[in-house]
């Protein structure tokens, strides 16, 4: 896909709005838009917050939908989102890709409710996706959630099974109710191991416009604070871009990051903080997005919300650092934990 530069997306936001999104990137050429469903011409998603390149969530969308277009022959196209968009911005984005012809249009995060829920009534032939909120219920909505308090739960275990200072940090990236679920799953983790072991929590931002989400910097800072003044020797992220500033912060004091989303050890720009990614707490965005668009090509896209956990592999945690294979002790918690989430011997809170 080609990469659209933040500047450019914001220049063309401002733009009268008769203007195509296809002006502002994509991958697709510009074709006569549609309302009467059918497979399309291809699939097509819109950013949350942070955009393309952010490690994270994002990323595992545009995964889900190269895959997609890859092994399904059909067409693609990605929107950035703009700083300080409205839900009619959002209406309108999707409106025009929904217009082109796109089959599945997908918001990718829990921000696009309002709007997903008002074009998707517009395009009633067109199949909608909406990843991490289940409010949604239209017949050609698919709401796309994930069970992230267990993955969480286990990230909680790796790292009360890593610290050596019984002090473990939390960095959210905005608080609401999805990123408390991240919070609950972790420290229910932790006290599983070790009810001593403190867990000290940091919320960058109270909304989402604020930069809780998009502001590696933000990031850092709250980090470097867990960190420096709370001794702790792992801090587990959930903030998507922002998560960058943590996890090179972590690096920057040689102590152990646990990452979300995607497996963030595997990430290239995040390869010179590699070493200190101890493992990352995943959700399978990308097989969600690709689920949806082979669905509406084979004719069975019906709506409804999609749940993934831990049983059906949608949320998992990262093995990929040989350091974290090597501890024996770890790899015994953990399995006995996934063994008794899927049982449902566990019963994993989403909230504190």
């Amino acid at each position: 896909m080609r990469r659209v530069s933040r500047i450019a997306v914001a220049g063309c936001a401002t733009a009268a709005l008769a203007v195509s999104v296809s002006a502002c990137g994509g991958t697709s050429s510009d074709a006569a838009g549609s309302s009467d469903g059918g497979k399309g011409k291809g699939i097509a998603i819109a950013y949350d917050v942070g955009g393309e390149g952010d490690q994270s969530f994002n990323d595992a969308a545009t995964r889900g939908m190269d895959k997609a277009a890859k092994e399904l022959k059909i067409g693609k196209e990605a929107v950035e989102p703009t700083d300080g968009e409205s839900d009619a911005d959002k209406v309108q984005r999707l409106t025009q890709l929904a217009k082109k012809g796109y089959n599945p249009v997908v918001g990718i995060g829990y921000a696009y409710a309002p709007a997903v829920k008002e074009v998707a009534k517009q395009f009633p032939k067109t199949s909608f996706g909406i990843v991490d909120d289940a409010t949604i219920q239209e017949k050609n909505v698919s709401d796309l959630v994930f069970n992230e308090e267990q993955s969480s739960y286990l990230a909680g275990v790796a790292a009360a099974k890593a610290t050596k200072t019984k002090t473990v940090g939390f960095v959210g990236g905005v608080n609401n109710n999805l990123i408390r679920k991240f919070e609950a799953g972790y420290v229910q983790g932790v006290a599983s191991v070790d009810k001593s072991i403190k867990v000290k929590r940091k919320m960058i931002t109270e909304k989402a416009e604020d930069g809780g989400f998009s502001s590696p910097d933000k990031g850092k800072e709250a980090a470097s604070g867990q960190i420096d003044d709370d001794n702790a020797d792992v801090v587990y992220h959930a903030a998507g871009l922002s998560g960058q500033g943590v996890i090179e912060a972590a690096a920057a004091k040689k102590v152990w990051a646990i990452g979300v989303d995607s497996d963030q050890y595997l990430q290239k720009p995040l390869a010179a903080y590699k070493k200190y990614i101890l493992t990352s707490a995943t959700k399978d965005v990308e097989g969600a997005v690709y689920n949806l668009a082979k669905q509406v090509q084979d004719g069975s896209a019906k709506g409804g919300v999609v749940r993934a956990d831990l049983a059906s592999g949608g949320v998992g945690l990262a093995d990929s650092n040989p350091e974290f294979k090597k501890m024996t002790d770890l790899q015994a918690a953990l399995k006995k934990a996934e063994d008794g989430i899927k049982s449902g011997k566990i019963k994993v809170k989403t909230t504190l």
